[in-house]
């Protein structure tokens, strides 16, 4: 079944589908001034307006609408196509030349193609309006050097000039595309819309099958971490355990006082379960200080490397403030636990037994 305009309609009728439309790319000659270079523009939909990498400009705007002749550039290209500061390029015009059928208006000569079909070049005038900061390493998607409204982008073609087939296609206006983008209207509807795509006999990927294999490999770290985590409170809670313990052992004598002068055993356990939980929350509240510190730390280097490649700086540590109580309370909590088997022992101390001790 081909990827035709039938087939774009079947799956939007697919429950939970939010969107669908093709991704068309036109092979396009783009000249601003004396700079020519060939590239790809691409057609990015009116819905995209405010999503992804069209959140941030660094100059400019979305398109104003689909029925316009303007454009989208990337500060990358901007800076390579102009001497001066890239946001100076809003609002001036640059040529975009590409691939008609032969009888359109066209700048050029009619060059024969494989399989007897002619083609004429064509040019185009679109108005530069915004300047799309790239994020370098990032899975860009539609993002493009020179991006168009979606309509003019189908209006222009997006045909691949190799494949003679596919002109001829385009030609008998049986536009034919090689993927399209399905928008879902909810997270958890994706699975169920992707099989339903595969069921009308059609490769179909989302960013969940890559989720998927990294979700694993996130659970491995998660159980290997944890093990990590309960090996070193297991070792807190022993060294608290035994601070508590010499503490009685030194204070055999301080305790036996106590209880001659009529300290009851209550007593004698409390003075040591405030101990504990005053090392457990003094450890807690040292632990948060320390793993905000490291964070800071590894965020200024890691900003520090990424915008030295282009990509923008942002907080790749954060610590809520239920995280610290929690951590805090936990602290605490575990050192009472261990802290309870020593104040135990304290509080049973015969205090005869307690006062002769050297």
């Amino acid at each position: 079944m081909p990827l035709d305009d039938d087939a774009v309609a079947k799956i939007a009728a697919i429950p939970g589908v939010k969107e669908v439309y093709p991704d068309v790319r036109v092979p396009v000659e783009v000249t601003f001034g004396e700079v020519s270079e060939f590239s790809a523009a691409a057609g990015i939909p009116m819905s995209s307006k405010g999503q992804g990498v069209f959140q941030h400009f660094s100059a400019g705007a979305f398109f104003p609408n689909e029925s316009d002749d303007t454009c989208l550039v990337s500060l990358e290209f901007a800076k390579r196509i102009t001497d001066g500061k890239p946001e100076s390029l809003v609002g001036k015009a640059l040529t975009l030349a590409f691939a008609s059928a032969a009888g359109a208006p066209a700048a050029g000569a009619a060059v024969p193609l494989p399989g007897g079909i002619t083609v004429q070049r064509s040019e185009k005038a679109f108005r530069i309006v915004g300047i799309v900061e790239r994020q370098s390493g990032a899975m860009m998607g539609i993002f493009s050097q020179v991006m168009i409204p979606l309509a003019k982008a189908r209006e222009m073609g997006g045909t691949d000039l190799a494949n003679p087939q596919a002109i001829l296609r385009q030609l008998a206006d049986k536009r034919v595309y090689n993927t399209v983008t399905v928008k879902v209207a909810r997270a958890k509807d994706t699975e169920e819309v992707e099989k339903k795509i595969k069921d009308l006999g059609f490769n179909a990927f989302s960013i969940a099958d890559v989720l998927q294999n990294q979700k694993r490999a996130f659970m491995l770290l998660d159980l290997l971490l944890g093990l990590v985590g309960s090996i070193a409170l297991t070792v807190a809670s022993l060294g608290i355990v035994n601070t508590m313990v010499m503490s009685i052992l030194e204070r055999t004598r301080e305790i036996g006082i106590m209880k001659a002068i009529g300290g009851s055993d209550q007593d004698v356990r409390w003075i040591f379960l405030v101990e504990a939980a005053l090392i457990g929350l003094m450890g807690g509240v040292f632990g948060v200080v320390l793993g905000w510190g490291v964070g800071r730390v590894i965020n200024r280097v890691a900003n520090y490397y990424m915008e030295s490649q282009g990509v923008p700086a942002a907080n790749l540590f954060l610590i809520p403030w239920w995280l610290v109580t929690g951590a805090i309370g936990f602290a605490l909590l575990v050192s009472l636990v261990a802290g309870s088997f020593p104040a135990m022992r304290a509080a049973r101390l015969d205090p005869i037994q307690a006062l002769r001790h050297d």
